[in-house]
């Protein structure tokens, strides 16, 4: 453990995210998503809900103000406007904990799997909430 760190970010997620560069991309996923067919690299985070994972890596990694979408979520099929609980309640953390808070985007189910096969790292959590998953675009950390 150590003093300022949230306790959910292990020391593999750690180096990841520290590895991670400017435009480079996250998943944050359920327990449904199908990570290993997807992932370049993945990280387990058991006991973590999608939104605690979310709270902890914000609180470290600024999102991307270069781009529209810095954080994307899963369009739930037939029904692409609604907004799942989770969804919103990503909206929310990104408000409260995000350096540039953005409006979180929704993609369709497809596209959000060739999206997520391209990014980074996948965090798969232990997440039930259907559409528990979020691409984040990694930003920088401006000159002090």
């Amino acid at each position: 453990m150590l003093i300022g760190i949230h306790h959910a970010l292990t020391p593999d997620l750690l180096r990841h995210l520290g590895a991670m560069g400017h435009g480079d991309e996250l998943v944050i996923a359920d327990a449904n998503f199908p990570a290993e067919a997807c992932a370049q690299r993945i990280e387990r985070l058991a006991g973590i809900s999608a939104t605690g994972a979310l709270e902890a890596i914000l609180s470290l990694m600024p999102l991307d103000t270069y781009v529209a979408a810095p954080a994307r979520t899963m369009q739930v099929v037939g029904d692409p406007g609604a907004v799942p609980e989770i969804v919103a309640e990503f909206q929310r953390i990104i408000d409260r904990t995000a350096d540039a808070p953005a409006q979180v985007q929704g993609v369709e189910r497809h596209a959000f799997y060739v999206e997520a096969r391209k990014a980074y790292l996948i965090v798969q959590t232990a997440e039930t909430r259907l559409y528990g998953n979020i691409i984040l675009s990694k930003g920088v950390v401006p000159p002090e």
